[in-house]
Formats: structure tokens, C-alpha cells, sequence
């Protein structure tokens, strides 16, 4: 009778969503409800008057707690990570191969960052696997198009996350469409490749129409994810509903490759414990870095995993000064896991 009770419990946790059963002795409600939102108030003061999202989720009980979680922030790099997913399913699906070859014409190629397009002189090729690695590892705009367009467009990849009970996380567009929309500058073309030339095209923007054109990348829903939204992601991710084990690895090794973002979530990484991540930072102009973000999963010694997004936009502070913003919402978490 107590093990029909025990089965009847784990089905039900299976049938809520959960995917996986709480880890033994990790069954009770861990944060403080209203302590961590007491502690991240503080964080959120120190980068108004920009907005602080912040969701975390106990990846062993399931246990959700958010700051502004429902309120939408520009993903910018963040979108590689749920791309990715969608670039394996596509593999595990039989219908791309990691070894398939992509040409890239002068159309192809996206704005900086960029190592594919710096490196263009005439038609190129390159393998889905190391346009895979470069547009997470490295945030390389030109990869990530590449591969977006491959499989369907920004449409389909968020058609693909919502068919899996992903919400609130829409990719909309293409980054060489994104990126210059946001700067208040015309479609991109190959003569603005690489930093020099792109810098001098926006250069030739006058300032109050690349304020406007700011303000109203901040204002757009499209190409946003709420902090809960983000969460599901990573929580779907770690709860095998989008991947099969080898495809969860690889994915997995090349966002531990991810460059940058130090001093975010990272900073926050306890004694014995690791960080998979995917930082993300918007072009600063005119003395203004609009979006700083970091999403990511902490591994502590003892085995307990928690999914954590932090998401910055609009505030005046310095990149530095928003990084450390982040390093405390990392802290405030790592504190109540104790």
C-alpha cells in the first residue's frame, strides 16, 4: 500500500510538470519568500531608474521564487541558448546533421559581434557545428542568423519552445535586422562588417535619433523574455522535456565555454561549486549600455541545482556597476541555498 502511494506521488509530479522527482531530502520549500525579495529591493534601487528582473527556481523541489518576473526585458545574446536547443532538436530529428556544410554569401553576414563576418573576403563555408559553437560560445551574430534561418526563422524556433510549454520567451527577429533597428540605423549590408565600419555608419546617425531608436528597442515586446519565462527554459532544459541526454551535453559543453559576463552570476559561485551560463550585454552608445544580462545554472558541492536569470535593461549605471548588480542577485541566491 505505501509503495502504491509513493508511485502515485511520483506520477503526479511527472503529470504537473516536475519531470523529474524531488531529490531525496530536498522536498521542503527552501527560500524565504519574502527575505529574498527584501534582498533583491536593495539591488533593484541601485540600477533605477532601469528595471531588475530576477527568477529562481530550486531545480530539486520546483520551488519558484521572482522579482518583476513577469515583466518582459530584451533578451539579446540570452536567445542563443534556447537557438541552440532548437538547432539539436532539429539534429535529433534527422533533419540537420552537425556535419552538414552552410555556404555564407555577402547577404548572410550580420552585424558585430562577429568573427564569421570579420573573416569574410568571398563565399564561405562552415559546419553546423562550429556555427552552433561560435554563436553561444562567442555571441557571433552572423552564426547565430546562419542557423536561425536554417531551421525555419525566429518564428519557428519560438513556435518550437511554445509547442513545449515554453513561454513568454520570443525570438522575433534576425540579429542583423535587431541590431540596427535598435541603433536607429537602416537594414544591414555587408560594406558595415566588422566594428570599424559598423561604428562609422552609426556614427552617421544623429544622437537624438539613435536616443529615440533606444528607447524604443527598450519599449518593444518583440525579442523579450520575462525573468519566469527564461526560468522555464532552463528548468525544461535540466528537466529533459526538449533533449535526449547527448544532445543536453553538447549543448551543455559549449555554453561552459561561453566567454565573458566574469563578473555576474560567476562572482557569485561558491567554494566546490560551477556555473553554466549565458551572459549577455546590448551595444553601449552614447554613454548608454541599455541591456545587461546573465542566465544560468549553479551546481553547488553537494549536488542541489539552482536556475537563476537576472535581467538588467535600461539603466543608466556603467556595465561594471550593472555586472556587480548581477554578482548580488547571485549572492542573495547562493546565501538562502545555505
Amino acid at each position: 500500500m505505501m509503495f502504491r502511494r509513493a508511485a502515485v506521488l511520483v506520477l503526479l509530479l511527472v503529470l504537473a510538470g516536475c519531470g523529474e522527482p524531488p531529490m531525496l531530502g530536498q522536498t521542503d520549500p527552501l527560500f524565504d519568500r519574502q527575505k529574498m525579495t527584501a534582498d533583491f529591493q536593495p539591488i533593484a534601487d541601485r540600477v533605477a531608474p532601469g528595471h531588475l528582473g530576477v527568477a529562481v527556481e530550486d531545480l530539486g523541489t520546483g520551488q519558484i521564487i521572482s522579482f518583476n518576473g513577469e515583466r518582459r526585458f530584451p533578451l539579446q545574446a540570452v536567445f542563443t541558448a534556447p537557438l541552440g536547443a532548437a538547432v539539436m532538436a532539429e539534429v535529433e530529428a534527422k533533419r540537420l546533421r552537425l556535419d552538414d556544410i552552410l555556404l555564407i554569401e555577402d547577404v548572410d553576414l550580420s552585424p558585430p559581434p562577429s568573427g564569421v563576418a570579420d573573416l569574410w573576403a568571398g563565399p564561405m563555408t562552415y559546419s553546423v557545428q562550429d556555427l552552433l559553437e561560435r554563436a553561444i560560445r562567442d555571441g557571433d551574430n552572423t552564426a547565430a542568423d546562419i542557423l536561425m534561418k536554417r531551421i525555419g526563422g525566429p518564428g519557428a524556433v519560438t513556435a518550437w519552445l511554445q509547442g513545449r510549454k515554453v513561454n513568454a520567451l520570443d525570438i522575433d527577429r534576425y540579429q542583423r535586422q535587431l541590431q540596427p533597428d535598435s541603433l536607429g540605423l537602416a537594414s544591414f549590408r555587408a560594406d558595415w562588417k566588422g566594428e570599424a565600419a559598423y561604428r562609422a555608419a552609426l556614427d552617421k546617425v544623429p544622437p537624438a535619433e539613435r536616443r529615440r531608436a533606444i528607447r524604443a528597442y527598450l519599449a518593444d515586446p518583440r525579442d523579450t523574455a520575462t525573468p519566469l519565462g527564461a526560468l522555464r527554459f532552463l528548468e525544461a532544459v535540466n528537466q529533459a522535456e526538449l533533449l535526449g541526454p547527448d544532445s543536453r551535453r553538447l549543448l551543455g559543453r559549449i555554453i561552459s565555454q561561453t566567454r565573458g559576463g566574469a563578473g555576474r552570476l560567476r562572482a557569485a559561485v561558491p567554494e566546490g561549486g560551477r556555473l553554466n551560463h549565458i551572459p549577455a550585454t546590448a551595444r553601449t552608445d552614447l554613454g548608454f549600455t541599455p541591456v545587461v544580462n546573465d542566465i544560468g545554472v549553479y551546481t553547488l558541492k553537494d549536488g542541489r541545482k539552482f536556475a537563476v536569470v537576472a535581467f538588467i535593461s535600461g539603466s543608466p549605471l556603467p556595465v561594471a556597476e550593472q555586472e556587480k548588480a548581477i554578482a548580488d542577485v547571485g549572492r542573495v541566491v547562493i546565501k538562502a541555498a545555505k
